[in-house]
This record gives structure tokens, C-alpha cells and sequence, in this order.
């Protein structure tokens, strides 16, 4: 061991920090879950829409935060994650330094691993090594001298197996042993040319007065003139003079200073390894026989379809009982509430048709979310994920997209929700951006009740089921067919950013562990319900306020006594008390649906939907298709049940009943130059089904969105396709009049 160091653990009370650093596909997450368990928290890091996960790993009495970093190849930092890796290490931008790196290699290539290692040891930060995968090599027949290797690098070497928890104590005891004790990574020997160059650098800022670079800083900088280092330094013109300077002199030594970086490094890891790795004949890729199945072109194909069709069905058919179970239990924990909140009901509104709906809102999204989050732990762990986004990305890729964007899009289809948190799987900032801004473009399973309703009562009557089929499956690719254009518009004009070749690793194909599928879905549906639940719940409990109130006394005065008067005139006085004296009557039924459908005309959310209704006359909707769309906010299909109200039907009516659609059928404008014409035409419903394509699908996607990304994403993700649904609508009703 070399440069030891006072131990963290003694020179502050505070716990110390270890970040786990590492190329993808190392099973540093794997490890990370194996070391915190459920002790874990999942945020962005401040700022940045960049996942940071962080948990509490506890050896005998000691405490130790532990730290999760994006994976990287490199400290040549490209995207956002490998940036936040250089911050967290330079301990830049308010970050904490980290008291030691633990880092985990595949043993099965670990020269490519030690690379960023060998990067690292620069920085002079205490590190330990973890051989991960070693049953992997063993299966290849890989020997690996630890004991050698950990002579070499100045630092302790682990095994491990974290699929299958071997080697955890020893991993364990290794951490406690390293802060106790720390040790730093033998730096590289560098060329004169590099030391000569650095030292440049050092001496031209501080002549400048800039801020002064340390060793490890400059060497990023001299290779990496875009590094985060770089950015701290004010004077840029005197940067890059020094910079071509220092490459000129690179240049003189016979080295390229583009590659001089790697090829240096990679011939000290040659030495570095050599008597330490020794395999027993060529190794073989795991993947190389299958992969000529699963990436050809054509049954490769074949089977992606199946395999995203079983998904996309599993999100449908597996949920589905679930998502009723749930509904159920939410109408049961209402009619066990209501009665005791009788004698205060806006108090009973508000927890029954607020808090309690608003969590069934919430909860009723999370055996898709689960089921996701499965298959998509499952894809990765097995490998097919990476196989998956090769193929489809050349259909993606003209649009800003990549290949990794297609499950989040396919799983839209059933809802945005599961589908905007599954473009974590993306490590391209810019694809993951245009993916979740797309995703609400898909037409999800909550908008099925509007077009069955609509289809069912106006065009499969006149036109025939055929024609109702395909006008449904029209209705799914409406978004699809926008949103890609779009992609492709939001990527060359306002982002700007130059297309990246799409390049991923091909990892081994592994059995999958249920410990790791579970857990990913446990932590991505615990942070749903404590993150994006809250918003959801916010966003019900004020529609509900819109619709409840004002709540005038006299409105239900007028209606009863309207209602009477029509009552007598075919009824009996003594008929009509009975009746109302019994809340199953007809009579008492219909009342009590006409005081609901009054109270929300006269609501504050009401009055707002016939304030804009000229904005919608346009796309031919009176004010009560407006408050329909308005209060279907925080959920799509909640229209129905609103437009049930709305006339004197009741909320418990669904997309098939058949009183709604007559109701429909027969609806007339009471007012305005199209009294007496029918409100329902064959364009206006043509340009409802197109506002629903087309608009935000929930008021939980826009929460998720901001949670994703932040709320002015959002907010422009909202206000932008509700004015392309309005845009949409208008066309299809004007051009519908016309023809």
C-alpha cells in the first residue's frame, strides 16, 4: 500500500462518503442494491435531470453512505452522467468529495475496465478494487492473480459474484479496512511531453490570473479540452492558446495528442497485466452464436415483435385485474366513509371524491408501473434490451431517437407514466429529452373509453363495424404519426445538437436474478407513489375544488322545485313524496342526478368551461363537451362519467351504456345560430377523438414530466400539444363542414 492518508472515519463525525464508479454492465447496481438493501434513495442530482442513487451500507456499528454513479467508459466526459462522474470526483459545483472509490470491474475484460482506473489514479483519491463476475471468468476460463494485482495498482482487490452475493463480506470488511487504512492507485508514469505540457497549462493560467489547475486537472484538460475543468476557467482564449501549444509540443514527440491519452494508458495496463490475467485458450463470447439468431434481419425481427408484443400485452391483459381491484377497493373505502361525513358533506366531498379518489388516482397506476419495470429488469438482466435497441434504431434515428427509445414509446400505448420513467434505460440526454416529450403522443389505454364511446354511437351505426375497427386503430397511430415529425423538428431547430452515432455494448447474456428484478420494481414503484403520488393527488383534489364549489344552497332549491313541477303534471302528489322519501326511486334518482348536473354548470370549473367554450367553438364543442375535457384532467376517461353527470344520467355510467349514447344522439344547441341542430355531427366527433390523440393524457404526465425533467419542460409539454389537440380538432371540423 502507498500514500496513506488520515482515515475518514477519524478525522470527522459526519459518515463517510464511498462512490461506486464503473463501465455499464459491470453489475455495479447490482452490487450497490446487494450493499444498501431498501436503505436507499432515488432523486436527481440538483440541477440536472441525471439519476442519482444513494443508500446506507452498514458494517457492525459503523455507518457508511454509499453512492451510486452513472456508468462511463472514460473521464472523457460527453454526456450528463459521465459530466456529473467528473464532478463528484473533483468534488466541483457543491458536490462532496468522496473519501473512497470503490471501483467494479468486469473480470471478464479487464483491461478495458482498468482504463478508467488508470484515469483515476490522477485524482489521489483512496480506491479499492472489486472483481465482479468472477464466475463469468471462471466459465471462460480466465485466471486472475489478485493477489498480484493488487501489488500493482497500490490497492486492495476483492472478488465478488453480486448476482449471487458471494464475496459481500469480504467486500464489507475491504470498505471498513480502507477508510481505516486508505491507500491511493499508483499513478501512471507519464511521457516528458505530457508532464512538460501540464506544467504549461499550470504556469500559463496562473500567469493569467485564471484559476489555478491541479496535476490531475490539467491532464483532463491537455486531453480533453471540453472537460468540466475547463469550464472553471475564465480566461478562454488563453486556455486554448496553451492548450495548442501544449499539443504542438505533443505532436513534436511523435504522439497524436487526440489518442495519446489511450494509447499510453492502454500500453501501462499491458505491462500493468501482464502474469496477472491468464486464459486458457481464446475466449468466447457468450452472445456470439445467438446473436446471429436474435440480430438478424429478418427472424430478429420477428422475434423483437413477439417480444415487445408480450409485453405490450402483459401491460394490458396482467394489469387489467389489478387496476379493477384497486377500484374496487377505492368505491369500498368511499361507501365506508360516506356515512360517517353525512352530516358535513362538503367535508364528505372532499374525502371521498377528493382524497380517497385522488389516492385510488394515484394507486390505480401502479400494477402497470410494476409490471414495466419487470420485463424491463428482465430484458437488461438478460442481455436482450442492448439486442433490442440495435435493431429498431435506424427507425428512430432520423428523428433525434435512438433505439433504446422504443420501449418507453411502446409502453405508452398503456400509459405515458411507466413509460416516461422508462426512458432512464436512455444515456443519451437528447433522446431521452425527445422521448419523453413523445411519449404522451401515444395513444394510452385511458383514452379506449372515449373512442369506444363515440365510435360505438356514431359511426359503427351508420357505417358498419369494419369501418368502426379501423377508425380505432387509426385513432392509436394519430399521435405516433405527429410525434415523430415532431421529434424530428424539436432535435434540428431548437435543440441543436449534432447527431451522435449510436453506440452500446453487447453484454453477455446472464440468467436474470429475481432478488434484482424485484427490487428494481419495488424501488420504482416506491418512488412513483412517494414522488409523482403526491402531485397526482394535488392536481385530483383541486378539480375536485373546481367542481365542488361554489356550493350555493339555492341551486339545489331551483332544481328541486323545476323538477317537481314537472313531476306533477304525470304524477300524484302522495306518488312523488313516497318516491323522494326513497333514495332507490326512479323519481329520487333522477332528482338527485339533476341537483349533481346543476352543481357542476354553476361550479367554478363549470363557469370557466363555458368562459372558453368560444375558444373551443371553433372545433365545434359546446359547454359541456368543454367542462368535459376540462374536469378529464386528471385522468382521460374521467369525461365519461363527467358527461354522465353533466346530463342527468349519473356518474356510474360507462363507455356502453346505452342511455348516454341516446342521450348523445339526441343532444341539440339550446342556443346560438345552431339552435335546434344536433351537437353531436359526424366532425365534431371526428375532432373529439383527435383533441384526445393529440392532447396531454393526464394531469399525472405532466407531474411525472416535471419530475423527469422539470416543470418547465412540463409546462411547454402541456401547453404545446393542447394547442396542437385544438389545432387538430378545428381542421377535422372545419374541413368536416365543408365536405
Amino acid at each position: 500500500m502507498n500514500a496513506l492518508a488520515e482515515s475518514p472515519l477519524k478525522k470527522t463525525t459526519a459518515r463517510p462518503l464511498v462512490a461506486l464508479v464503473g463501465n455499464p454492465n459491470t453489475g455495479k447496481s447490482t452490487l450497490f442494491n446487494r450493499l444498501t438493501g431498501l436503505r436507499q434513495h432515488i432523486a436527481n442530482y440538483p440541477g440536472i435531470t441525471v439519476e442519482k442513487k444513494s443508500g446506507l451500507l452498514r458494517v457492525g456499528g459503523s455507518s457508511i453512505d454509499l453512492l451510486d454513479l452513472p456508468g462511463c467508459y472514460s473521464l472523457t466526459a460527453v454526456s450528463k452522467d459521465e459530466r456529473v462522474v467528473m464532478d463528484v470526483l473533483g468534488g466541483r459545483r457543491g458536490f462532496q468529495k468522496p473519501d473512497l472509490l470503490v471501483f467494479i470491474l468486469d473480470a471478464t475484460n479487464l483491461k478495458r475496465n482498468l482504463l478508467l482506473v488508470s484515469q483515476c489514479s490522477e485524482l489521489g483519491i483512496p480506491a479499492l478494487i472489486v472483481l465482479n463476475q468472477c464466475d463469468a471468468a471462471k466459465r471462460n476460463g480466465i485466471r486472475i492473480d489478485a493477489d498480484l494485482l493488487s501489488k500493482r495498482l497500490g490497492v486492495p482487490v476483492v472478488k465478488t459474484v453480486a448476482t449471487r452475493g458471494q464475496g459481500l463480506s469480504e467486500l464489507k470488511d475491504a470498505i471498513v479496512s480502507a477508510l481505516e487504512l486508505p491507500s491511493v492507485l499508483s499513478r501512471i508514469p507519464w511521457p516528458e511531453c505530457i508532464t512538460q505540457g501540464c506544467g504549461l497549462l499550470r504556469a500559463g493560467l496562473q500567469n493569467s490570473g485564471s484559476s489555478e489547475l491541479s496535476q490531475a486537472e490539467a491532464l483532463r484538460v491537455l486531453f480533453d479540452s471540453d472537460s468540466v475543468f475547463a469550464c472553471g476557467v475564465s480566461d478562454k482564449i488563453c486556455l486554448k492558446k496553451l492548450v495548442d501549444s501544449a499539443h504542438r509540443s505533443i505532436r513534436d514527440s511523435g504522439l497524436n495528442p487526440g489518442s495519446a491519452e489511450a494509447v499510453i494508458h492502454y500500453r501501462h495496463l499491458d505491462s500493468l497485466l501482464e502474469g496477472v490475467v491468464e486464459a486458457s485458450g481464446p475466449i468466447a463470447r457468450s452472445h456470439d452464436s445467438i446473436d446471429a439468431l436474435l440480430l438478424n434481419r429478418v427472424w430478429g425481427t420477428l422475434i423483437f415483435l413477439s417480444v415487445m408484443y408480450v409485453v405490450f400485452q402483459s401491460l394490458y391483459s396482467w394489469s387489467a385485474p389489478l387496476m379493477d381491484l384497486i377500484d374496487l377497493g377505492t368505491s369500498a373505502a368511499q361507501d365506508f366513509i360516506s356515512p360517517f361525513l353525512s352530516s358535513t358533506p362538503a367535508l364528505q366531498s372532499l374525502v371521498c371524491d377528493g382524497i380517497i379518489a385522488g389516492v385510488g388516482g394515484v394507486l390505480i397506476f401502479l400494477p402497470q408501473i410494476l409490471i414495466l419495470f419487470f420485463f424491463i429488469a428482465l430484458l437488461e438482466d438478460t442481455g436482450y434490451m442492448a439486442r433490442a435497441a440495435f435493431l429498431v434504431d435506424k427507425l428512430f434515428s432520423w428523428c433525434g431517437l435512438n433505439g433504446r427509445s422504443f420501449v418507453p414509446l411502446l409502453s405508452s400505448y398503456a400509459c405515458a407514466i411507466p413509460g416516461v420513467m422508462a426512458t432512464r434505460t436512455l444515456s443519451d440526454p437528447k433522446a431521452r429529452l425527445t422521448t419523453i416529450l413523445m411519449a404522451p403522443f401515444m395513444s394510452c389505454s385511458a383514452r379506449l373509453p372515449v373512442y369506444i364511446l363515440l365510435i360505438g354511437t356514431f359511426i359503427e351505426p351508420l357505417y358498419g363495424p369494419l369501418v368502426a375497427g379501423g377508425v380505432l386503430f387509426a385513432m392509436h397511430f394519430v399521435g405516433l404519426a405527429l410525434a415523430l415529425p415532431l421529434a424530428w423538428l424539436l432535435n434540428t431547430f431548437f435543440l441543436k445538437i449534432k447527431t451522435q452515432p449510436f453506440i452500446l455494448e453487447m453484454p453477455d447474456y446472464r440468467v436474470p436474478t429475481l432478488r434484482n428484478i424485484f427490487h428494481r420494481m419495488w424501488e420504482r414503484g416506491r418512488e412513483f407513489v412517494l414522488r409523482a403520488g403526491t402531485v397526482i393527488l394535488a392536481f385530483s383534489v383541486l378539480i375536485w375544488s373546481l367542481l365542488y364549489f361554489p356550493r350555493d344552497p339555492s341551486v339545489e332549491e331551483q332544481t328541486t322545485q323545476s323538477f317537481l313541477r314537472e313531476a306533477a303534471a304525470n304524477h300524484s302528489e302522495v306518488e312523488i313524496q313516497d318516491a323522494l322519501k326513497n333514495p332507490a326511486s326512479e323519481l329520487n334518482q333522477v332528482l338527485t342526478h339533476r341537483i349533481d348536473s346543476a352543481y357542476i354548470e354553476q361550479s367554478y370549473l363549470g363557469r370557466f368551461g363555458k368562459a372558453v367554450q368560444p375558444v373551443f367553438d371553433p372545433a365545434g364543442f359546446d359547454w359541456k363537451i368543454t367542462v368535459g375535457v376540462l374536469s378529464s384532467f386528471p385522468a382521460r376517461e374521467v369525461i365519461i362519467a363527467t358527461m354522465g353527470i353533466i346530463y342527468n344520467l349519473g356518474a356510474d355510467v360507462d363507455e356502453g351504456s346505452d342511455d348516454l349514447r341516446s342521450v348523445l344522439l339526441n343532444e341539440k344547441w339550446t342556443s346560438g345560430p345552431r339552435k335546434g341542430e344536433p351537437v353531436f355531427t359526424l366532425p365534431v366527433v371526428l375532432g373529439i377523438m383527435v383533441f384526445f390523440a393529440l392532447c396531454m393524457q393526464c394531469g399525472a404526465t405532466v407531474a411525472i414530466i416535471a419530475r423527469e425533467l422539470n416543470w418547465r419542460w412540463a409546462a411547454f409539454s402541456f401547453f404545446g400539444m393542447t394547442g396542437l389537440a385544438w389545432l387538430g380538432a378545428v381542421l377535422i371540423y372545419q374541413i368536416g363542414r365543408l365536405i
